[in-house]
């Protein structure tokens, strides 16, 4: 059995395509994509030249910008997946890992479609509480950023261990309750994963509940190595982290990134905070106003330039005069969202002995693999 997907790799005014690619045989045919973006609204937002198998379409929008969708084989889009996500050098045990759960989300709303209508209630003028999901994309199934998976192509180096991971779990899903599991899967969760509600919509998946996880904080720099992909090292504290801001920087940050002017800003208010300590709803409490935003990815983007490394933070103010704090500290933990499968946890567990198997049912409680092609 063969699915096909296809992956939205970039929008631009103009796509700059190289056919034939740089690598491209008889057999296996290749074109390169100039100034693709990465990391997009993140830390490490750049451009690359990246290559891919595959058929190219480039699509006129409405808006006059360009669309480059890439449609193959969901196999071969999995071993570019595993390879942008991580590095090819990680253990074999944890690249049969990221296989199941990569290619279960992504069949996930071919064969199992959701028929959950949840969606934000964006009526109330005082409070923003948004979630993101992948039916954001119109005409083509997936993106190839960090909204959905990282897929880059040929682009990064392929080692035998990933071919050999892709064919060992070959057709291999996570299911509960006869449906595809929605494997999520996070960088680093901080030592507890996160729920599924408190990310996304107002509902419990059971194989997605708060895990105690004590791998992540044992990485080596030998295992970050073999795990991280290049730009992914530049960020090297993502355990534990703190940014600091001073009174003007919190309020016109805030002011910008909600645009609306609360005043100076006088109190950061956990509303809601899963177990795991990862906020998803917060009330920023300014002079002029109040106003409450949600979930974790809102107030990673509303407190940041770009984004906080996790919303597992804990506010300090400081320097209080007349109520009015001068500096604010958020001491954090985590890089990413905490649900599923922690990659470096992951990466420990690999590296440990952990067989694939044993790394799955410990982020995915009561998740079976099942083989369906």
């Amino acid at each position: 059995m063969k699915h096909q997907i296809a992956v939205g790799v970039m929008t631009a005014p103009k796509i700059e395509a190289v056919i034939p690619g740089p690598h491209s045989t008889p057999e296996h045919p290749t074109f390169l994509l100039k100034n693709v973006r990465i990391g997009i609204g993140f830390h490490w937002d750049r451009l690359e030249d990246q290559e891919f198998e595959g058929t190219l379409e480039i699509r006129d929008n409405a808006d006059g910008t360009q669309t480059a969708i890439n449609r193959l084989d969901v196999e071969d889009y999995l071993s570019s997946v595993i390879t942008s996500e991580m590095s090819a050098t990680s253990s074999l045990e944890l690249l049969k890992a990221h296989a199941v759960i990569s290619r279960s989300w992504v069949l996930r709303p071919i064969i199992s479609p959701s028929t959950c209508t949840d969606k934000p209630d964006l009526s109330d003028p005082d409070r923003h509480v948004v979630w993101y999901e992948r039916d954001a994309h119109e005409g083509f199934d997936v993106c190839a950023d960090d909204h959905c998976q990282r897929y880059q192509g040929i682009t990064r180096s392929f080692s035998p261990q990933v071919k050999q991971a892709i064919d060992a779990t070959r057709g291999q899903i996570l299911v509960y309750g006869g449906e595809i599991c929605d494997a999520r899967f996070g960088k680093c969760c901080g030592g507890m994963t996160n729920t599924y509600r408190h990310c996304w919509d107002n509902k419990d998946l059971p194989y997605l509940q708060h895990v105690d996880d004590p791998y992540c904080s044992q990485a080596t720099p030998q295992v970050l190595d073999q795990v991280l992909n290049d730009y992914d090292r530049e960020t090297t504290d993502f355990l534990e982290w703190t940014v600091e801001y001073s009174q003007q920087e919190m309020q016109e940050m805030v002011s910008e990134n909600l645009r609306t002017d609360l005043g100076q800003i006088t109190d950061l208010q956990d509303v809601e905070r899963s177990q795991s300590g990862h906020l998803s709803k917060l009330r920023i409490v300014g002079t002029q106003k109040e106003f409450t935003i949600g979930k974790e990815l809102e107030i990673r983007r509303t407190l940041s330039r770009s984004h906080l490394k996790s919303s597992a933070f804990r506010v300090e103010r400081l320097d209080i005069v007349d109520g009015i704090p001068q500096r604010f500290r958020l001491c954090g933990r985590g890089w990413g969202h905490g649900v599923g499968m922690c990659q470096i946890g992951a990466a420990v567990m690999g590296e440990q002995g952990h067989k694939f198997q044993s790394i799955l049912h410990h982020y995915y409680k009561d998740a079976e693999i099942k083989k369906i092609y």
